[in-house]
């Protein structure tokens, strides 16, 4: 019995020979013993001088071979290499005719005759060149019977053209198009016969190699011819003792059984009626996760592991393999148990999700399918890497990718916004480290506020820039951030999980400014357009959202102000102008209720009023604030009892959106839903002296304005 595949386990033990003499005998004597085995050692000597022959003259003529192959897929690449060579000077030609001639055109000539030149010598007086993998492979010089002759006759065509070739290879300076024109010329009256002469060493080399493999096939003939008499002798003379082998067979069918108690894969037959065999691996069962027994059906063992469509497939996967006329090698492709996932559950109720992989040999017996061998394999840990390899894999795409939108983002933006987030940064640094053990939870506290403003702030101004590495990576911080929030009371030892993320946002953009503004230019640059970017974060919320909104901006006097000053309004107006797309402005369906333009506007504006106060005023044309809506908010929040806020007034109510974790959304998302964004914006507004005003109109808008003297 043998089984098609090329490795595996034979659980039906096979005939062996018997041992030619009794353990109750004395050991016959050495002379006794070569005598009695001297015919088969001497077929044997033999078979093994044939073989070994055969063997050497085999692996002669294959490496001649081999090397032909490598000769003749060269000069079939110089084939291919004239014609490149004359495509692209026809295209340089063309090109320096309206200018310098592009450097992939360039590149492409330089490669090709690099690669030409370098095989035709080789060709020629043997040696090193670089094959079509882009690997170095050993040429030797070509032996066929006309090979010098047609190598001597390309080398006279090719040197003229190589030289004129050698200003455009050179790369120095741009060549002229005197220089191009000549090359191309050149091609021109010679690339046909520099072509006809690479095929006529092809066939050169052809007919050679093909003298080779006729060598080769006499040597193997004769080996087999010399091999199948040895082996009819030997037949002979072991076939008398077939007889004695059923102790032998008794002894491998015990060895099996050692064999499947130890070996770690899962091994069993199957029948044809999809029963398993006599014999299992121990480990079967284990890998299973259940208890199998010879005879049960394997449909009854797989149903609790998969779903009823695998359970399908793998019926009639099973049945195609005992079908003689299937090609196993063609289906294997289609084994729906190449990868199964199950999940077990431990001593301890805690499940695991382990992956099982599942293969299927035939195992024939003269010629029939009698059983399929199966060997079931636990692949958690290679599944797991690879999941693990992609994981880093779409992390270097993403940061990959925003290395690309840096580069397309203004420069000035750009480097103002790397400026800005690191120092934030380094102020949260700071902030963590006065941390200690036993530090006192309000002091603890508005630490967390401030880091949280901070954090929240860099991913607005990332998300500005469509940078969505970055914003992805501070709203991983801020969510750890909140868990803190909202357990409450939390000590000094709570906050230690945090100095990570911080460091992953400071490696991020400290990557970014070596890799895209170091060679940007350090000198000044003027003030970006504030608008272009505020526009774009607008659209991007209003499309995340389903909210259709317009932005109109005038900011002009923005770029007129101390740098402080600039950049705390341009902060509070990205924080403002997100909480108008956010919870102001209503969805194109509830405003097409209300009588409402389909899409929202939101205007920002700065100027300076009749007091000469600079003033940054956002109004949108939405909702306007529900005082309810936030005094409930408030006493689910349990910041007030409904004592305090039957007396306080509407204004006293609607001052509480600026406290810190205050939010109306009741979940939490990349735009909004975390109670720190007006937050930010009372922070900025003190910290430049300035005034807050907000009015509402329930049903037509809100506007913020600050005002400052500056």
């Amino acid at each position: 019995m043998t089984t098609s595949a090329s490795s595996g386990l034979a659980l039906d033990a096979g005939r062996a020979a018997k041992p030619a003499a009794a353990s109750s005998l004395a050991r016959p004597a050495l002379g006794f013993s070569l005598g009695k085995y001297r015919e088969i050692l001497i077929a044997v000597a033999f078979f093994l001088l044939f073989d070994l022959a055969v063997l050497v003259l085999n692996f002669y003529v294959s490496f001649q071979i081999s090397e032909d192959a490598v000769s003749i897929n060269l000069s079939g690449r110089q084939r291919m290499l004239t014609q490149r060579l004359s495509k692209n000077l026809f295209a340089s030609e063309l090109a320096v005719a309206n200018g310098a001639v592009p450097a992939p055109l360039t590149d492409e000539l330089r490669l090709a005759s690099r690669l030409f030149d370098e095989t035709l010598t080789a060709f020629r007086n043997g040696g090193q060149v670089t094959g079509g993998d882009g690997k170095p492979v050993q040429l030797v010089p070509a032996s066929g019977p006309k090979s010098a002759e047609i190598l001597a006759r390309s080398v006279a065509l090719w040197e003229p053209w190589r030289v004129l070739l050698e200003p455009l290879r050179e790369g120095t300076s741009p060549p002229t198009p005197e220089q191009v024109r000549a090359a191309a010329a050149y091609a021109r009256a010679n690339n046909l016969a520099l072509l006809g002469l690479m095929n006529e060493l092809t066939t050169d080399l052809g007919a050679a190699a093909s003298q080779r493999a006729s060598q080769l096939r006499m040597v193997q003939t004769a080996g087999i011819v010399l091999a199948l008499l040895n082996f009819v002798f030997i037949l002979f003379k072991f076939i008398r003792r077939l007889r004695q082998s059923d102790e032998a067979t008794e002894q491998a069918a015990g060895e099996t059984r050692e064999i499947l108690s130890v070996v770690r894969e899962g091994l069993f037959l199957l029948t044809p009626q999809l029963t398993l065999g006599t014999q299992l691996s121990a480990s079967v069962s284990t890998i299973l996760a259940q208890s199998v027994h010879p005879g049960d059906n394997i449909l009854d063992v797989l149903r609790p592991m998969v779903s009823a469509r695998t359970l399908d497939d793998a019926r009639g996967y099973m049945d195609l393999l005992f079908l003689p006329h299937i090609k196993e090698d063609l289906v294997q492709s289609i084994n729906p148990l190449t990868e199964v996932a199950i999940t077990t559950t431990d001593g301890l109720g805690h499940t695991h999700q382990r992956h099982l992989s599942m293969r299927f040999n035939r195992v024939l017996a003269d010629g029939e399918i009698r059983h399929l061998l199966v060997t079931v394999q636990d692949v958690t840990s290679r599944i797991e890497l690879e999941q693990k390899l992609q994981g880093e894999q779409q992390r270097a795409q993403r940061e990959f990718d925003l290395l690309v939108r840096a580069f397309e983002t203004d420069p000035g933006a750009l480097r103002g916004f790397v400026d800005r987030s690191e120092s934030a940064l380094l102020e949260v640094n700071d902030l963590l480290r006065q941390v200690e053990a036993g530090s006192d939870p309000k002091q603890l506290r508005r630490i967390v506020d401030a880091v949280y403003r901070h954090i929240h702030a860099v991913k607005g101004e990332a998300s500005m820039l469509q940078l969505d590495l970055l914003t992805a990576t501070a709203h991983q911080f801020e969510s750890q951030i909140q868990m803190l929030r909202e357990a409450g009371t939390f000590g000094g030892d709570s906050l230690l999980a945090l100095p990570l993320p911080l460091e992953e946002l400071l490696t991020r953009l400290q990557a970014l400014k070596r890799s895209v503004l170091r060679d940007r230019g350090g000198a000044p640059r003027p003030p970006a357009d504030f608008s272009v970017p505020l526009t774009g974060l607008v659209s991007r919320i209003a499309s995340d959202l389903g909210k259709p909104t317009r932005l109109t901006t005038a900011l002009a006097p923005l770029t007129a102000l101390p740098t402080a000053t600039h950049e705390a309004l341009q902060k509070v107006a990205v924080q403002l102008v997100r909480n108008a797309v956010v919870h102001g402005v209503e969805d194109g369906d509830t405003r097409a209720a209300l009588g409402k333009p389909a899409t929202a506007a939101v205007d920002v504006t700065l100027h300076r009023n009749a007091s000469n106060q600079v003033e940054l005023v956002v109004k949108d044309d939405g909702a306007g604030l529900d005082t309810e809506r936030v005094r409930a908010r408030l006493r689910a929040l349990g910041w007030f009892s409904d004592t305090q806020l039957g007396e306080m007034s509407s204004a006293q109510v609607l001052a509480q959106i600026f406290r810190p974790g205050f939010s109306t959304s009741d979940t939490a998302g990349e735009h909004a839903g975390r109670g720190v964004g007006l937050d930010i914006v009372s922070a900025e507004v003190r910290r430049l002296g300035a005034r807050l005003l907000v009015s509402t109109k329930p049903g037509q808008g809100t506007t913020f304005r600050v005002r400052l003297s500056a």
